[in-house]
């Protein structure tokens, strides 16, 4: 079926059939046509195979003309035809996937771990985050020296369990429902049976509930738990480390490890670019990391895309990090433009969106390469903690946030 990886038949090859066989093949084909031409979306033009994205598909004619490059480009390096599938939300970009509208898409670390773990899709490429080549980052929580929270768990003591001791504190997040300031920590929480889930547990604003009873410092004369709205006072990670900072609470929800929020705030070389609210970096005390936030994967359903096309196509996009666009590039005594290979030290003539550097740029979060993951590696730690939170799933699959059950509608029409 797939001339490109299977090769098309030696010439001269002779094939011997019945001629009663050719006579009814032919009857059979004049009764049901499209049987005989193949599944809709899986074959054009004969044998040719359709290879379709899931993409969303904007106002804006130079992202769709970056997002077509990309189309164009697959298409080149497969031998099979590509097409770009329009979708309005992560919602759809499931549901295109789950029932064969699509073949791959680009999906943010929520509703890739929906997709994984109630649709059964798959894992294919993820993005990296960073030059070093980063597809994770830590959630941690951050407290101050010298605190009881700080001593549990500098202490060397196994019996002093520094979670078990933020019961009562007053707790700062990044905000509502966001992934390391809240959704991770929580979820690890939670599942650790530290905290009790409070309310309806299919209502994801039974967290809220949950939050406020367990971290209400004002019971022992400090402050309730800060879960601000977006562009508030302790917003964002700088606003959660500034409220533990400052003194209004006690527990900072943030990144961790090689993402350190308070190195990043407050440990630069210059001390002059350090926030005015920020201590001493050894202030700060990081607590052992809740799981990894992963970063944005490319999605496939196994059910409808084989092993040979989806290691082509995998291929096919890891190839692209090896590749920028040049422009009067010198070489000797020569100058080229076009598409430069950093592996082969070769310039390629082809238009600028269909090189692998500018196609990365446009059509991934952060504009760094692609490399291979599973579904297990790149999402289990993320999933075990979301699975954890009441009414999460309800939530992402509700208009107000994701769209999946509408889209469910929206792609079968």
């Amino acid at each position: 079926m797939y001339a490109r990886l299977f090769g098309h038949p030696k010439p001269g090859a002779i094939m011997v059939t019945n001629t009663k066989t050719i006579l009814m093949i032919l009857l059979m084909c004049t009764a049901s046509m499209a049987g005989c031409l193949g599944n809709e979306g899986e074959e054009e033009n004969g044998d040719e195979q359709v290879i379709t994205i899931a993409y969303y598909l904007a106002d804006d004619s130079e992202s769709n003309t970056q997002a077509q490059g990309m189309a164009d480009r697959l298409s080149a390096d497969l031998g099979v035809k590509v097409n770009l599938y329009d979708v309005s939300s992560e919602g759809m970009i499931i549901q295109a996937l789950r029932f064969g509208n699509a073949d791959i898409g680009f999906l943010e670390g929520g509703p890739a771990w929906i997709g994984w773990q109630e649709y059964g899709l798959s894992v294919l490429a993820v993005e990296t985050t960073t030059s070093a080549g980063a597809t994770h980052y830590n959630a941690s929580a951050w407290v101050l020296n010298g605190s009881d929270i700080a001593e549990a768990h500098l202490d060397g003591n196994a019996s002093t369990d520094p979670f078990a001791l933020l019961q009562g504190k007053t707790s700062c997040h990044t905000g509502w429902l966001k992934s390391a300031g809240m959704l991770m920590p929580m979820g690890y929480l939670i599942k650790n049976g530290y905290v009790n889930p409070v309310g309806d547990k299919s209502d994801i604003n039974s967290l809220r509930n949950t939050i406020d009873s367990h971290f209400d410092g004002s019971t022992s004369n400090g402050n309730a738990a800060s879960i601000p709205d977006s562009g508030a006072l302790y917003s964002g990670y700088s606003g959660a480390l500034e409220c533990l900072s400052s003194g209004y609470g006690d527990v900072a929800f943030a990144k961790g490890d090689d993402f350190s929020t308070p190195h990043k705030y407050c440990d630069n070389e210059d001390a002059a670019d350090n926030d005015d609210w920020c201590l001493d970096i050894d202030e700060y005390i990081q607590l052992p990391s809740f799981g990894q936030s992963p970063s944005h994967p490319v999605m496939y359903n196994p059910e409808d895309l084989g092993e040979e096309m989806s290691a082509a196509i995998q291929e096919a996009m890891l190839s692209w990090g090896n590749e920028m666009w040049v422009e009067d590039y010198q070489v000797g005594n020569e100058t080229y433009t076009g598409c430069y290979n950093l592996l082969s030290h070769q310039v390629s003539e082809m238009p600028a969106n269909q090189c692998g550097g500018e196609i990365l740029s446009s059509v991934t979060s952060k504009g760094y390469k692609l490399v291979a993951g599973n579904s297990q590696d790149h999402l289990g730690s993320y999933s075990d903690l979301l699975g954890a939170i009441p009414g999460l799933s309800e939530y992402y699959h509700s208009s107000e946030k994701y769209g999946i059950s509408e889209a469910e509608l929206t792609v079968q029409e």
